[in-house]
């Protein structure tokens, strides 16, 4: 019988060798000659699944099949590079276990644990996790829309292949198991309905099996929940791929548009008006999938603006109206880093010269996000586009107005950082932080 122990080992850099681990031995005997064994909140599998800590990491070992175990490492690979949410693949290793008296390989599949993550069962065993339990139903249909725009096949969507990871208040889903995924440029309709109907059928057997030990929520039904999740899918799916009409006059709904998909967690790649003679212009939109600091990279990639992720989206936003303006003026594609050095050059760097005075040391990114939404608001209001020199003027006298009413509440010995006068909803710019209405400046 050939020796056993680690015949091959695939490891990405940054990550520990994994070499002090007993390879000798199938995942199900480790208990006891390993103390690197730990115990996280797991979900069912039909694999043998461990985990281990090296220092703060923690990862996750699943024994399979060497084809499948192949198979599902260059899928979350794929996943990894198309930035579509799911566990990060380490590396993959093939050992000959005392258990293989033919000699044959069996294979490991090594990932990142998802820190602060939990599977679908605990959120509905344990105390305190009540109010997340309804929110699995976006979170399951979002994540399906992120990876069926992807091009990602899951094949086997279902609860036990989710992790979900609290977020303010609100749950992010993520796919774990990809062993039965396909990845295509770009998924038919009926691919997709294909993956619905398994969803739906493995979120019923999932909760069946759940209810037999725990009494579920009435908002999710056993047989009722699957198609409540694709019913919200569809939702979803529709909204982000709907076409508008855009008049010549009508580019802040550019912006309109953009921001829409962004509220829902998605970025916008690309913007094509396409041209309909003696109606109007007519946008589509192309979403890319992001994650959580992609504005923020993809902005200091093409300007060198450093800036929070919430601001990052609304500058490039911007950006996006501008390249889209662009190629309708000159009849031509515009790449999007040459739209980049115009925005810098045309809108930025004037505009925060401009408003230097009324700002001081406020950060750039921040003062300027507060202008465009105050020329968002402006727009909405008067229902056109009313440009971004008007906004600054409309901006800096608000700001000077503040600055001069808390002058006048210090000399007569008020509150020293009073509110601004409510104006108009549509003159009270939104915070590029949080979304609410404040005066320009509030805690800048």
């Amino acid at each position: 019988m050939p020796p056993t122990g680690l015949t091959s080992i695939q490891i990405r850099q940054g990550h520990p060798d994994f070499l002090d681990l007993p390879w000798h031995l199938p995942l199900a005997e480790w208990e006891g000659q390993s103390s690197r064994l730990v115990q996280v909140p797991r979900g069912l599998s039909r694999h043998e699944v461990l985990f281990v800590s090296y220092g703060k990491a923690i990862y996750a070992l699943k024994e399979l099949p060497p084809r499948l175990g192949q198979r599902e490492y260059e899928a979350l690979r794929g996943l990894e590079e198309r930035e579509l949410p799911s566990v990060l693949a380490v590396g993959l290793v093939r050992a000959r276990t005392s258990e293989d008296a033919a000699g044959e390989e069996t294979s490991v599949l090594i990932t990142l644990f998802l820190e602060g993550s939990l599977p679908y069962r605990t959120l509905f065993m344990n105390q305190g996790l009540e109010r997340y339990r309804e929110r699995l139903l976006d979170a399951m249909a979002s994540l399906l829309v992120r990876l069926h725009l992807g091009g990602f096949y899951w094949g086997d969507c279902s609860l036990s292949n989710t992790l979900f990871r609290r977020d303010a208040g609100e749950l992010q889903a993520y796919a774990v198991d990809a062993e039965t995924s396909e990845l295509h440029e770009k998924l038919s309709d009926g691919q997709r309905q294909q993956d619905l109907l398994i969803m739906e059928e493995n979120v019923a057997g999932g909760l069946a099996d759940l209810s037999a030990v725990v009494q579920l929520p009435r908002a999710l039904d056993v047989y009722e929940t699957g198609p409540h999740i694709r019913k919200r899918y569809e939702r979803l799916w529709e909204e982000i791929n709907k076409e508008i009409p855009v008049a010549k006059n009508e580019s802040y709904r550019i912006h309109e548009r953009i921001r829409a998909l962004n509220d829902l967690g998605f970025s916008v790649g690309e913007v094509d008006l396409v041209a309909q003679p003696g109606v109007s212009d007519h946008l589509r939109m192309r979403t890319i999938i992001t994650d959580r600091n992609y504005h923020r990279h993809q902005l200091h990639n093409l300007t060198g603006i450093v800036a929070e992720e919430r601001q990052a989206t609304l500058l490039l936003n911007e950006l996006q109206e501008l390249r889209a303006t662009l190629t309708r003026e000159l009849n031509r594609s515009i790449p999007l880093s040459t739209a980049a050095f115009r925005w810098l050059e045309e809108r930025f760097h004037p505009t925060i010269q401009q408003l230097q005075p009324v700002v001081g040391t406020t950060e750039v990114s921040e003062v300027y996000c507060q202008v465009l939404e105050h020329k968002w608001f402006l727009s909405e209001r008067e229902k056109k586009d009313v440009g971004l020199q008007r906004a600054i003027v409309d901006y800096m006298e608000l700001r000077k107005r503040q600055k001069d009413l808390t002058m006048s509440m210090l000399l007569l010995g008020g509150p020293a950082s009073p509110s601004l006068p409510r104006a108009e909803p549509a003159q009270a710019p939104i915070r590029a932080g949080d979304g609410r209405q404040e005066p320009p400046g509030g805690g800048a």
